[in-house]
């Protein structure tokens, strides 16, 4: 067989079995994305004060019953342990830390200042502790709320120093001074967002976990000016806060009363009643991812 047939052969044989691919392949049909199996979990944790030690408690109980929060987003009190939580600190860790801390750590007097304390000591124990990483460094997505001073709004922190945002969003107008960043200055996301459940949401939470410290005013005479300035933002943001929390699947409560939000002393009693309430909730948190899931399945 010449070369010049052998040639016309092949090209015969070549287009042959391409027509035959043609033919055989079947049309592109569009295919449906995987349904997610998880439900996105965030954890809102209100402020609180020296009360922000149950949080720790709550985080122990989730996690000893395998739920564990994709992000988390913290308010004042609830903003140092989110922080701490992101960073990966384990509810024991956490505990230890509590149990361990030194008040002076986080509290630097000031006599000349708008606020009695400055709020760089707590800035420098967040960031020790989160080994100086910024918010999007942490190891599990967490973001801080803060209130703009200049206009009244909450402003989500996710970027940027742990330590500046935590204090932004911890500082007690009267207690703390605001906080400058970039042009503007914050104060305590309590004013605008006791308990961050729209804000968790807005960041794509399907599932909301509240933990409201709040507790109600103490009721007691003849307090001291710090006392009467925190049962003052209470009451303020007990309105809000029950609108916060009409829109989280699971609200876990501790039970504040007899806890005082300045006494640093009673940390061990708060840890205790966040995880008995915590451990309480279980149930209602499976069967909000197992409502999800039967929806979302």
């Amino acid at each position: 067989m010449s070369a010049r047939r052998r040639l016309l052969l092949g090209s015969a044989s070549a287009f042959a079995l391409a027509a035959c691919g043609e033919l055989s392949r079947k049309p592109d049909v569009p295919t449906r994305p995987a349904a997610r199996i998880k439900p996105k979990i965030a954890l809102a944790l209100g402020g609180g004060a020296a009360r922000g030690f149950a949080h720790i408690g709550v985080i122990k109980a989730l996690e000893t019953n395998g739920i564990v929060p994709d992000f988390i987003v913290g308010t004042s009190a609830g903003s140092v342990v989110g922080a701490l939580y992101a960073a990966g600190h384990g509810p024991f860790e956490l505990q230890k830390l509590a149990i361990q801390l030194d008040e002076s750590s986080v509290t630097d007097w000031s006599l000349f200042d708008r606020g009695v304390i400055k709020g760089e000591a707590l800035e420098r124990f967040i960031n020790t502790n989160v080994g100086n990483r910024p918010i999007e460094g942490l190891k599990r997505r967490f973001a801080a709320v803060a209130t703009d001073l200049q206009t009244g709004e909450p402003i989500i922190f996710q970027r940027g120093n742990t330590g500046t945002a935590v204090r932004a969003s911890s500082s007690i107008p009267g207690v703390f001074p605001p906080v400058p960043i970039g042009m503007r200055e914050y104060v305590d996301g309590g004013l605008v967002a006791p308990i961050p459940v729209r804000e968790a949401r807005s960041l794509g939470a399907d599932i909301v976990i509240a933990v409201d410290i709040s507790g109600r005013p103490s009721g007691k005479k003849n307090q001291g000016s710090l006392d009467v300035l925190l049962d003052t933002i209470s009451i303020m943001g007990g309105a809000l806060g029950k609108v916060e929390l009409a829109g989280a699947e699971v609200v876990i409560r501790p039970d504040m009363r007899g806890l005082a939000s300045t006494n640093f002393q009673q940390r061990h009693e708060a840890i205790l009643e966040g995880e008995k309430v915590g451990f309480a909730a279980i149930p209602r948190v499976k069967e909000a991812i197992a409502a999800w899931e039967r929806k979302n399945g």
